[in-house]
C-alpha cells in the first residue's frame, strides 16, 4: 500500500516533471511500486528477465536493488557486531556491507539459459529458470519493448499459473504482456530505443522509492 507521502514524494514529482509524457501511465508505475514493496515485505524476491537491451535493463535493475543506490543501507548493529567479532577482516566487511532487496537477474544465468536453449528451445529459457527458482511471495518483472518476446511471455505464463505477481515493461502497444501481467508499464513510444529510453527513468524511480521506503 502506497502512502500519500510516496505518491507525492520529491522523486515522484521529479519523474513526471522531467518526463511529462509518462503522466498517462502514472497509475501503472505507482501500482508496480506497490507490488514491489509488497513482495519485499512478504519476504519474497524479485526475478527479472528480458532480451537484448532489455536484458541489460534487467541487470541494471538488479544492480540497483542488491546494494545501496542513492543512500547508504547499513546492516543491523547486531549482525555488524557478530561479523566484526569473527576477525579483523570481518570488521572490514561489516563496515562496507549494505542491505539489499533480494533479486535475481535471470539473464545472468548463462549456463542454465543456454542449456535450456540447446536441450529444448530458447523460448522456454526464462520459464524453466523461473519455475525452478520461484516461491509463492516472489514477483516476476518481464521486459519486452514489443510485449511479445516469446521467452518472456512464457515466463509470465508460468508465474500466473503459480499465482505469483507479475509486472511488464513494454512499449505503447503492450503486446501479450499487457494481457497477462498484473501491472503493465507501457512506455508511450513504439520505437524500441525510444521505449527503452523511458524504461530507464521509470525503473530508476522505482528503485529510488523502494530504497527510501525500506531503508
Amino acid at each position: 500500500m502506497l502512502t500519500k507521502n510516496t505518491v507525492n514524494s520529491e522523486a515522484t514529482m521529479e519523474l513526471f516533471s522531467r518526463y511529462p509524457a509518462l503522466n498517462v501511465i502514472k497509475d501503472d508505475i505507482l501500482k508496480a511500486l506497490s507490488k514491489m514493496l509488497d513482495c519485499y515485505k512478504k519476504g519474497g524476491k524479485i526475478l527479472i528477465c528480458g532480451n537484448g537491451g532489455s536484458a541489460s535493463d534487467s541487470a541494471h535493475i538488479a544492480g540497483e536493488l542488491l546494494k545501496d543506490f542513492a543512500k547508504k543501507r547499513p546492516i543491523d548493529d547486531d549482525f555488524k557486531q557478530k561479523l566484526s567479532a569473527i576477525s579483523d577482516s570481518g570488521k572490514e566487511t561489516a563496515c562496507v556491507l549494505q542491505k539489499g532487496v533480494p533479486c535475481i537477474d535471470l539473464t545472468a544465468l548463462t549456463s542454465a539459459l543456454t542449456a535450456v536453449g540447446n536441450d529444448a528451445d530458447f523460448k522456454f529459457s526464462y520459464a524453466q529458470l523461473f519455475y525452478a527458482l520461484a516461491s509463492k511471495n516472489d514477483l516476476l518483472i518481464g521486459l519486452s519493448t514489443s510485449g511479445n518476446s516469446k521467452n518472456v511471455v512464457k515466463a509470465i505464463e508460468v508465474a500466473k499459473a503459480l499465482n505469483i505477481a507479475t509486472i511488464g515493461f513494454t512499449g505503447a502497444n503492450g503486446g501479450k504482456l499487457s494481457e497477462l501481467c498484473d501491472v503493465c508499464i507501457k512506455a508511450p513510444e513504439t520505437e524500441t530505443y525510444k521505449i527503452q529510453e523511458y524504461h530507464l527513468p521509470i525503473y530508476h524511480f522505482l528503485c529510488l522509492e523502494i530504497e527510501k521506503t525500506l531503508f
